[in-house]
């Protein structure tokens, strides 16, 4: 009689992704690693490789819900333990993490996100014994949760205490309040397009933004969508689509791109008929670019070197100089939440002499009437608004070109009282709060 065969036990739909989302939120808020580097970078769970498309989705959304509502969450759970988290046993946290957020603001039906949650801690060998816990903190998660939400009524909770405290001061408590608010809804997708705006958005079932920007909700793989191939159109928010349109007609000027990686603002100096030279110091950012830029069919030259060291090469000096330096990106936590919880405060001070050093140097690569435009993703004002001063008090020979609201689609509230462009994450209201909000960010436009 020959021997029996069993087929190996068929898992739970839905529960690897769950399982993966509880190991990449243990990287970011245990071993600070990123949101990114974890899901698409050379990091990248293994786990992924064998993840259905649509469980991959869930996945990154159930674990951008989480970091997006921390605050919260956090509130809710403390409410409904007795005890308080278990700290001998991560995997429960992160299940009664991941079952909460279902539970709270997910389309995922409670018994369902109760059941996977249990599983998830039936799993591992150390949260095994919270079975129960689990179980019956999320079931009262189910019956109490938006209650205990409402106690609070602010997701100002949702950020880290130290960046809430500078959006108060910097930016006064209703504005702040209202740019929380705006970063606990998911992001669109928007995109910038090469022609035809209209005709995109309508292909894509978006909206034309008055900026120029495509904005849609089409959820699922980006490359899958009408255009991508045809290197029609790249994925680039709304806001960090401005500083590249502030060098007005470019066509045929010689324009460098310092920091340039991963290349959307490239991309828009070369769509515009400019000569750029593209900056980066890192290979693999480079390389992405190229492949973005081959996509598209827009040629530029690139160079791998440290912007700071750069000499020049044989190029003499530039029409233009677009700075988009490396700083804190706190204007970008609506679209990577980790970076709110990966920042510290002291990142700034740190950031700060950086960023001098690339204005002064692409200061040094201007032609006399050269323009450079300087921006950050950065919400903090050290790295925009002070940084453009210092500069100016320091150096007679530029001077500031105010920004104009027709500029930027006649949305004035985008300018400053000095004219330079600051967006802000609750900007660009939507009676549907899908299509609302941009990337903070910051630029000034200079003339030597």
């Amino acid at each position: 009689m020959p021997p029996q065969r069993f087929a190996p036990p068929t898992e739970v739909p839905g529960l690897a992704a769950r399982r993966i989302a509880a190991d990449i939120l243990d990287g970011v808020l245990h071993k600070h690693r990123t949101l990114d580097d974890q899901v698409d970078g050379a990091g990248a769970h293994p786990g992924l490789k064998t993840l259905p498309d649509r469980d991959r989705a869930l996945m990154r959304r159930l674990v951008a819900t989480i970091l997006r509502r921390l605050g919260t969450l956090t509130h809710v759970l403390s409410r409904l333990l007795d005890r308080g988290m278990p700290n001998d046993a991560p995997r429960a946290r992160s299940a009664l993490m991941i079952g909460a957020a279902q539970i709270l603001w997910m389309d995922v039906p409670d018994h369902a996100a109760v059941d996977l949650s249990v599983r998830l801690v039936q799993s591992d060998r150390r949260a095994a014994k919270y079975a129960g816990l689990v179980n019956a903190v999320l079931r009262r998660c189910a019956r109490e949760g938006e209650a205990l939400i409402a106690e609070v009524a602010t997701q100002m909770l949702d950020l880290p205490p130290w960046l809430a405290k500078r959006w108060i001061a910097h930016y006064g408590e209703a504005t702040a309040r209202e740019m929380a608010a705006a970063l606990g809804h998911d992001p669109s997708l928007d995109l910038t397009v090469k022609t035809d705006a209209a005709q995109w958005a309508s292909r894509l079932h978006g909206e034309l933004l008055p900026t120029g920007s495509v904005r849609t909700l089409l959820q699922g793989s980006v490359t899958m969508l009408p255009g991508f191939a045809e290197g029609q159109w790249w994925v680039q928010d709304a806001a960090a689509a401005l500083p590249a349109r502030l060098f007005g007609d470019i066509a045929g000027k010689t324009i460098l791109d310092l920091c340039a990686a991963p290349g959307g603002k490239t991309a828009q100096l070369a769509q515009a008929g400019a000569n750029v030279v593209a900056i980066d110091r890192s290979p693999a950012r480079m390389a992405r670019l190229r492949d973005n830029l081959a996509r598209l069919s827009l040629r530029t030259e690139t160079v791998v070197a440290d912007a700071c060291e750069w000499q020049g090469g044989d190029h003499g000096l530039f029409d233009g100089v677009l700075l988009d330096a490396p700083c804190t990106a706190t204007g970008t936590i609506r679209r990577h939440p980790d970076v709110a919880w990966l920042r510290q405060e002291s990142d700034i001070a740190q950031l700060v002499p950086l960023q001098r050093r690339l204005l002064d140097k692409g200061v040094s690569l201007l032609k006399p009437g050269g323009m450079l435009v300087y921006c950050t993703c950065s919400l903090e004002p050290e790295e925009g608004e002070a940084a453009i001063a210092a500069l100016l008090e320091a150096d007679s020979m530029l001077r500031r070109v105010p920004i104009e609201a027709r500029e930027i689609g006649g949305l004035a509230e985008l300018v400053n009282g000095d004219g330079d462009l600051r967006t802000l994450p609750s900007h660009l209201p939507h009676q549907d709060p899908r299509f609302a909000g941009l990337d903070g960010f910051y630029a000034a436009r200079l003339v030597r």
